[in-house]
């Protein structure tokens, strides 16, 4: 609990100084229209990243979330486009196809003993390369309008996929910090061992766990072509990197048995906040990687000798 409490305290502070250091670089970093834009962009990376908090406090890692993502585009416009199904129906069938993915992900892991490392950086090119297959280098645009809301409308004053994003957070928190179901999480990734003596449903658990990443990350699919207008093979291309780093900023354990939702929205926030503050006082792509990076690691360090201190 002190462990918890005192990195996400580093944490919002460490936000809310990049904050002021950065509003006083440009104009435009507190307006209102800047703010509801970054929260437009940073949906998708933080729908898979409240799931990947599950996955890594449960001791795994899923690194095909990317893939899973670009092949869940694509499979919406050849069912909507290609087959002619309707596009609701084609919606749904993309969750299922996302949520399929994820399970399979959670069988040769759970079944077949292969280590979640090595299982998913498997499928991420399996994925991956479906979806260039099926796509063939082709797009599909022209979406309807209704749809096209769900990444570029409004609803009551916040873009409609941060209500969206707001409900997965207040559902995510629920589930991981205040549910038996939670704290099995927490039990497998301390120890699976443990938690199976304790006749706790290990592999039950984590079959859902690696089914719902696979859900959250055909959302975030569906969300993505709406706001883009348009479908691509290379869709997610590196969002398991920014998923990760997100969830590990945030403070939950790479080793399991650790992590807050809370946290992982902090380092979401963060994250969003020194990309675009930095894109807004014009440094460049490879620095704004440099910082987060530096950012990341002293935040961490800072966390871990706060921690030390408090328990002496």
């Amino acid at each position: 609990m002190l462990r918890r409490h005192t990195h996400e305290a580093v944490l919002a502070l460490v936000t809310l100084l990049a904050i002021l250091v950065l509003s006083l670089q440009s104009d435009q970093f507190l307006s209102v229209a800047n703010l509801l834009n970054q929260g437009r962009l940073m949906t998708e990376v933080a729908l898979v990243a409240l799931v990947m908090t599950f996955v890594i406090a449960s001791g795994g890692i899923d690194l095909s979330v990317g893939s899973i993502m670009g092949l869940s585009a694509i499979l919406l416009g050849t069912f909507w486009d290609g087959f002619g199904l309707p596009l609701p129906l084609a919606m749904l069938a993309v969750l299922v196809v996302g949520t399929l993915c994820g399970l399979f992900n959670g069988i040769i892991i759970v079944h077949f003993g292969m280590p979640p490392l090595i299982a998913t950086l498997g499928t991420l090119a399996l994925y991956r390369g479906l979806a260039e297959g099926i796509s063939q280098a082709r797009s599909v645009r022209g979406w309807p309008e209704w749809f096209a809301r769900l990444g570029q409308g409004d609803w009551l004053g916040l873009p409609v996929q941060v209500w969206i994003l707001l409900a997965a957070l207040a559902l995510a928190g629920a589930i991981l910090g205040f549910t038996r179901w939670g704290r099995t999480v927490y039990a497998i990734g301390a120890s699976e061992t443990a938690a199976r003596f304790s006749g706790l449903p290990v592999d039950a658990t984590k079959l859902a766990i690696y089914a719902v990443s696979g859900f959250a990350s055909a959302l975030a699919a569906l969300i993505f072509v709406a706001r883009v207008s348009t479908t691509r093979s290379d869709m997610g291309t590196g969002l398991e990197l920014d998923v990760i780093t997100a969830v590990v900023l945030g403070g939950t354990s790479i080793f399991g048995g650790r992590g807050t939702i809370l946290g992982t929205a902090l380092g979401l926030i963060l994250v969003q906040v020194l990309e675009n503050g930095l894109s807004l006082a014009g440094v460049k792509g490879d620095g704004t990687i440099v910082l987060i990076g530096v950012v990341l690691i002293a935040t961490l360090l800072v966390s871990t000798l706060t921690e030390r201190r408090a328990r002496a």
